[in-house]
Formats: structure tokens, sequence, C-alpha cells
């Protein structure tokens, strides 16, 4: 009788955390970042189509980066969700922790116990009332969540991008800061990326209720002109 061919088990978990890390690098990157008030959402991304960026909730954001259908029907779910708790109960009791406990857990149980690991980063942000308020949660491919404060950067060469988010970031910055620092953050030393090149929104305390908005190429182009 043949036996089973065995694998340990900490090495099935790093090659599946490393399948999952090359499948996400391959994508470009997305950085949401903290400014005087609300938070903004910049992902590289030259298509009007497919979507990086979304609104989840009154008060809440999704952002995904990796393979685009994997972390689109992550938001799908996370929109049903929000809207089933919304209606049983009240839509003050829909939060970003919630959510994005629900999805550290769907991710953390697709990598454990399936062949193949989610290629996805997503980020689930929250405005508050007050700047106090706001949350942002990066949750990984393996399901671990990261409470982030100021900003936080998903998808490929995350690391030089961080790098150059934590050098330009300051506290109670306008809007056109952020971005300006988001974009020279996402494009590096060796390259330029326009407004056209970008996707952008916002969660915004001044939207009224619904606080996100997305924002036009003219006016991003006009914010990454504004000295």
């Amino acid at each position: 009788m043949n036996m089973p061919f065995y694998v340990a088990p900490e090495q099935v978990m790093k090659d599946r955390a490393d399948y999952a890390r090359k499948g996400i690098a391959r994508g470009r990157a997305a950085v949401a970042v903290r400014y005087s008030d609300g938070i903004a959402l910049v992902a590289e991304n030259a298509s009007n189509t497919l979507r990086k960026i979304s609104e989840i909730y009154d008060r809440i954001a999704f952002a995904g980066v990796g393979k685009y259908n994997e972390f689109d029907q992550l938001r799908v779910a996370g929109v049903r969700a929000a809207d089933l708790k919304g209606y049983q109960y009240s839509r003050d009791d829909v939060d970003a922790r919630s959510l994005a406990n629900n999805y550290a857990q769907i991710l953390g149980q697709i990598f454990t116990h399936e062949m193949k690991p989610l290629e996805v980063e997503i980020l689930v942000a929250e405005v508050g009332v007050g700047s106090e308020g706001d949350q942002m949660f990066h949750i990984l491919y393996d399901g671990t969540v990261l409470d982030e404060r100021t900003y936080t950067v998903l998808g490929g060469d995350a690391e030089a991008i961080g790098v150059r988010m934590k050098e330009s970031y300051r506290d109670g910055q306008t809007l056109a800061a952020a971005l300006q620092s988001a974009t020279t953050a996402l494009s590096g030393p060796d390259r330029t990326l326009a407004a056209t090149d970008l996707e952008v929104a916002v969660l915004s305390r001044a939207n009224g209720r619904r606080c996100f908005k997305r924002l036009t190429d003219d006016a991003v182009a006009e914010s990454l002109a504004t000295p």
C-alpha cells in the first residue's frame, strides 16, 4: 500500500501565503489616508468600469486590491451584510469593526481550509462624526486585521509606498495635501501619475448622511495642482 504524500502543515501555510502575496503584488496598490474632514482613498486604476473603491454603507467604504473578481465578491457580501443589519436593527448599528471581523473570518477560513487562498487585500474604512471616530481596518489574505490610525497601503510594493507615506503624512492636512502625498507615494521617484491614472473617493463628514463621494478626474487634477 502506498503511503500518502506528506507535507508539513507549516510548509502548506507558507506556500499558500507565498502564492497569495505573489498574486497581490502583480496588481496596482491603493492608499487610504486621513485628512482634516475625513478619509481619502486613492488607488492606481485607469479603468472607468472596474472599481477598486466602493461605498458599503452610509459612513463606510471598501477598497480592494489583487484579483478583481475575488475582492468584488467580498464587497458584495459586505453590502448585503450591512443592509441586512441596518434593516433588522438600526442604521447606527452598522459599523466598520464588525464588517472587518466578518471579512477576517471569511478570509481566514478560506486560507486555512481551501486549496487556493484569495489573492486579495481589502480595507474597510469608516468616518466618524468627529475625527476621533475615524477607523481603518486593513485585512490581509489570511484574515489578519490591522487597525490603522493615520494611513495604510494595500497591494504591491506596499513597503516602499508606506515609507514614502510616512515621510509626507501630516496630522490635520487638507484634502489636497492628502491626495498629493498619496499620489506621490504611489508613483514613486521614477514616474508620474496623472488624475486619469487614479481612482479617488472620500469619506467626508461634510457630505451629509451618506459620506462617500467619488471625485472626478477634474477635481483630482485640481487638487494635485494646488500648491
